[in-house]
């Protein structure tokens, strides 16, 4: 047998390949099982969007070794400056990438040699805990508490570790914990940075999905952040482009010239009508209205939801932003044995806390993946079903 390297046997498998595995068999009895397990948006990108790439795509030329068109640096920066106030330079601080996970499961191998650590949420999206195999070096986890609001804790992290590692990595708004971080906790985490010589990255895909009037800062418009800090972005949930997987860098020039040299040698960017597509998306005259329609749509989603859970007497914390919510499993019970009975009991496919980091325990993420009938439909199914949850515990005890 070949030998097979160690990056390569881990990753994303354990938990979520048995939450795979329960979905298939449920699907082999019941045709109305409902998957709120992946975070995938269910909906077309704009018209606008659609008809430029569907356009693009019988454009001659464009399928040639595509390289990266300044157009679509150009327009990230234009965006950020709109959005954000905040000014970049196309050239030397906007890395378009083939998505986000793309970009961050590349990054350490321009900023971590082997053996190398890094400081890591937990719970936290699990390409970041991947991130260190890529170089067989390690993540150490800092803990997302609800005691704390789901914010770090910075002076409950070692400060031997801070020392020795290379970056740390922050996600607001958090999948899968649905808050958003207010400024204060960004100057920090710069500060903190600053403090231990280290470089923040910053997952920020989920900027437009705030809620409530809330709205996301980028962690660029800290004063010095540029010295200390990349931002990770993408068109994936904004715009409904998940499946064209468009998504950036930002910030700190020396990360981004240093991960587009590394990715010079690994590929020769996006699909050129992928690349026009983004670009129509961030310079339409409709694309804040399209943003303000998607980020409408979720809350919405999210709304409904939670007063269908309460209605059958399951209270769920609403989300601040993030397309997910987060639940407690009811009565603090097992979140892997709960996964199990949600699609087993009421045909509804959830997410286990616990495959996001062992401080996910006890919680459930629940993706708003589906039109609001279907939502209403699975929170009800949920709902109803939690007399037999108990008695389930109750056994099990």
């Amino acid at each position: 047998m070949p030998y097979i390297a160690k990056r390569a046997r881990e990753g994303k498998t354990g938990i979520f390949a048995q939450v795979d595995s329960w979905v298939r068999e449920a699907a082999e009895t019941r045709d109305d099982l409902v998957h709120l397990g992946i975070g995938s948006p269910n909906r077309m990108p704009a018209s606008h969007i659609l008809d430029e790439l569907v356009t693009a795509c019988r454009r001659e030329g464009n399928y040639k070794y595509p390289f990266i068109h300044q157009a679509l640096p150009r327009a990230i920066a234009d965006w950020y400056s709109d959005r954000f106030g905040v000014r970049l330079d196309p050239d030397s601080e906007v890395l378009p990438l083939w998505g986000t996970q793309e970009g961050l499961s590349h990054l350490p191998l321009a900023l971590m040699e082997h053996g190398d650590s890094c400081l890591l949420p937990d719970p936290g999206y699990p390409i970041y805990h991947y991130m260190p195999t890529v170089v067989d070096g390690e993540g150490i986890p800092f803990s997302l508490l609800e005691s704390t609001g789901f914010m770090p804790d910075f002076d409950a992290i070692d400060a031997e570790s801070a020392r020795k590692a290379r970056f740390l990595l922050l996600n607001y708004p958090n999948n899968p914990l649905g808050k958003v971080a207010p400024p204060e906790v960004l100057e920090r985490a710069v500060a903190f940075c600053r403090e231990h010589d280290l470089l923040l990255v910053y997952d920020n895909a989920y900027c437009e999905l705030t809620y409530d009037g809330r709205r996301a800062p980028s962690v660029l418009q800290v004063e010095g952040a540029r010295e200390w800090a990349v931002e990770f972005n993408s068109f994936s949930k904004t715009f409904n482009l998940a499946g064209m997987r468009v998504g950036f860098m930002v910030g700190n020039p020396a990360v981004v010239g240093a991960l587009k040299q590394l990715k010079g040698n690994m590929d020769y960017g996006l699909f050129r009508p992928a690349q026009e597509a983004a670009v129509a998306a961030l310079t339409n005259p409709k694309r804040d209205e399209v943003i303000a329609g998607v980020r409408q749509l979720y809350q919405d989603r999210r709304d409904a939801f939670i007063a269908a859970a309460s209605e059958e007497g399951w209270e769920i914390e609403p989300p601040e932003g993030s397309m997910f919510i987060w639940a407690r499993v009811p009565g603090s019970g097992d979140d892997v044995a709960f996964t199990s009975f949600c699609i087993r009991e009421a045909g509804v496919a959830v997410t286990p806390g616990s495959g996001f980091g062992p401080s996910g325990r006890g919680y459930v993420r629940i993706a708003l993946v589906e039109e609001i009938p279907t939502l209403r439909q699975a929170a009800r199914r949920i709902g109803r079903a939690l007399s037999s949850w108990e008695r389930e515990r109750s056994q099990a005890r």
